[in-house]
């Protein structure tokens, strides 16, 4: 399997390393954040899969770059989902696939569920509130993230009906905090899931990109895991 790195910033490094280990031959990296030269110049020879750890203004084009290529991809990007739909046309029109997500750790795509089974208990019992707190690292630019907003939809979706406080903190290192919380007259109940390390992220979009191959149409990491 030949993978295609777009970015080579922290976690397209750790996507490097990690790449032999998951069966992937690195067919070439991509430097620049917004490398649709680079892609449609056909520098790397051929590549099964891509994977982009970019920045949110690259994202549409080198998708677009990717996708007139054929090459599938994982984006592991976030804060361009504005233009999600338009990218979903594009995937569609090219008949290629994507797996997009705002947070590729295996261990949150199962949180996820976790909290939305939470949200759907906690739902008619009037007297619970909730919040969202998710802290980062100081150079994190979004917030708040695209998980935690992730996070707020699915409970939202499963029928919570009040209001659901989200707040960030951007602080040091932090590779990622997120917690869920449920408050009534008397107790409190927290969920949380803790990163310690970012390479998570790169295992996780290395698992997806495996899945991808051979694939068309938009998924998610759920969509992987099942």
């Amino acid at each position: 399997m030949r993978l295609l790195i777009v970015g080579h910033g922290r976690m397209g490094t750790l996507v490097e390393s990690l790449a032999p280990a998951h069966g992937f031959e690195v067919a070439g990296i991509v430097q620049r954040a917004g490398g649709a030269g680079a892609i449609a110049d056909a520098r790397f020879g051929e590549a099964d899969v891509a994977i982009d750890f970019t920045l949110a203004e690259a994202v549409p084009v080198n998708l677009a770059a990717l996708a007139a290529r054929g090459i599938n991809a994982v984006i592991g990007t976030t804060g361009w989902q504005a233009h999600e739909s338009s990218l979903r046309a594009l995937v569609a029109e090219r008949n290629t696939g994507v797996v997009a997500a705002s947070n590729f750790s295996l261990g949150m795509a199962l949180f996820e569920l976790v909290v939305e089974e939470a949200a759907r208990r906690f739902a008619p019992q009037a007297n619970f509130g909730a919040w969202i707190h998710e802290a980062h690292h100081d150079r994190k630019k979004d917030a708040p993230s695209g998980t935690a907003l992730s996070l707020e939809a699915g409970m939202v979706r499963e029928g919570f009906p009040r209001t659901i406080d989200v707040s960030s903190t951007r602080a040091g290192f932090i590779p990622g905090t997120h917690t869920v919380g449920f408050d009534g007259p008397s107790e409190t109940v927290e969920l949380t899931h803790r990163v310690r390390d970012r390479a998570v992220f790169a295992r996780g979009a290395l698992v997806a990109a495996r899945w991808l191959i051979g694939r068309r149409g938009w998924y998610s990491m759920r969509d992987v895991l099942e």
